[in-house]
């Protein structure tokens, strides 16, 4: 083993988190994830369905954290803590989690070689705070342009994600696009590498589509559509549902499914209604992470209409399953869609063009063989060793 032991923080241990974690657990002898956690988020469960509280019910403890299958040498610790104002907005929660985390390792006396910040606040801020207490190397892995966004607000929260992108040894980017616009925000960083997200080849790989739509009981005949996300203003479902009405113009052999939930559930059922989509879109709600491969595999394309991305992860899910990828021009998407083999780019917010891209694939001879080959760049165990390479540098920088 070449790194004795890691300290990730993180906002939750599940998808990619767990994903990447159990992929570096081959190369490190022992990895402790610290996940904060607000226990007042439980009452959501008690609270009638709609809007924000949908979104308050993302945050449940079963819905941050999944333990199946943990490697022997990875501990998973969720740190309770009570606060009122939410994450993204809450200027004391920084400090909240860094006290807590400071006083739970200083009581388990434990030594790491790193400390790995997942996402900038309040994960990535407690991650460079917990690595000068303790004197230890501190990288914080940066995903999509949300930290521009919140430095957009001026004040605390430029000067907090000026802090966050200028103190830790090394910067991990999920994609040039999010490494260019640190640099807009932090003239001074440090060294910065760019590792995109990958997916499990073990789970995410080809079915028989026949298999896969029988299985969860879609019709055989049809063109079928999947978009898998949280159902959000910013993951662009409406847009896809508005562009649904140009696609049913043309062809009405189409099915557009949305696999997910979330608080943009009540407004999508409205604009369904109103557009008359009933036939055409479906809201499959959430489904277990065991069973998203065979909805990907369901799929003659995979559609993804975000506003704003870092690199996301479904898009390498689907391209494992050999999936055709029709995704917007945000974040890291370009970076990785670099071919017309591989999907189709649409200009953000664009229904029309979303549409006429859908028409366009659905009509398309795609070699799934050549999607699936390409996708085993992005592999986990591949993401790992590049994040090790990392992990090196540091350390021999600190020598």
């Amino acid at each position: 083993m070449d790194i004795g032991r890691l300290l990730v923080i993180a906002p939750f241990y599940r998808f990619y988190i767990k994903h990447w974690v159990e992929a570096l657990s081959k190369y490190i002898e022992e990895i402790v994830v610290l996940v904060h956690y607000n226990p007042l988020v439980e009452l959501s469960k008690v609270i009638p369905v709609g809007g924000y509280i949908d979104w308050v019910r993302l945050f449940t403890k079963e819905n941050l954290i999944d333990t199946n299958n943990t490697p022997q040498n990875v501990k998973i610790q969720v740190v309770p803590m009570y606060y009122l104002i939410p994450d993204g907005r809450n200027k004391r929660l920084g400090n909240l989690v860094t006290k807590k985390f400071i006083d739970y390792l200083k009581k388990e006396n434990t030594n790491f070689d790193i400390v790995h910040g997942q996402f900038r606040w309040p994960s990535g801020y407690a991650a460079i705070n917990i690595g000068e207490y303790f004197n230890i190397p501190k990288i914080v892995t940066i995903h999509g342009l949300g930290f521009y966004y919140v430095a957009q607000r001026g004040g605390f929260w430029l000067k907090i994600m000026k802090y966050i992108l200028s103190k830790p040894d090394h910067i991990i980017a999920s994609s040039n696009n999010t490494a260019k616009y640190i640099k807009k925000i932090c003239h001074k960083t440090p060294p910065i590498t760019v590792i995109p997200n990958g997916f499990n080849p073990t789970m995410f790989y080809p079915l028989p589509q026949k298999h896969a739509r029988e299985a969860l009981g879609l019709p055989i005949n049809k063109k079928i559509i999947v978009c898998v996300g949280n159902l959000a203003k910013i993951k662009g479902q409406h847009i896809l549902v508005n562009a649904m009405k140009y696609v049913i113009k043309e062809r009405q052999d189409v099915l557009c499914i949305l696999v997910g939930d979330g608080q943009l559930k009540k407004e999508l059922k409205k604009l369904i209604k109103n557009l008359n989509l009933q036939e055409y879109v479906f809201l499959a709600g959430k489904v277990p992470h065991q069973e998203v491969p065979l909805w990907m595999n369901s799929a003659d394309i995979f559609v993804l209409p975000s506003l704003s991305e870092g690199n996301p992860t479904v898009m390498f899910e689907a391209l494992g399953c050999g999936v055709p990828f029709v995704g917007t021009k945000v974040g890291g998407v370009p970076e990785i869609i670099t071919s017309n083999e591989y999907g189709l780019l649409v200009d953000p917010g664009n229904p029309e063009d979303l549409a006429e891209k859908i028409m366009k694939a659905l009509d398309l001879d795609w070699d799934r063989e050549k999607i699936h080959e390409y996708a085993q760049r992005f592999t986990w165990d591949r993401i790992a060793r590049e994040t090790l390479k990392v992990y090196k540098e540091v350390l021999k920088d600190q020598q």
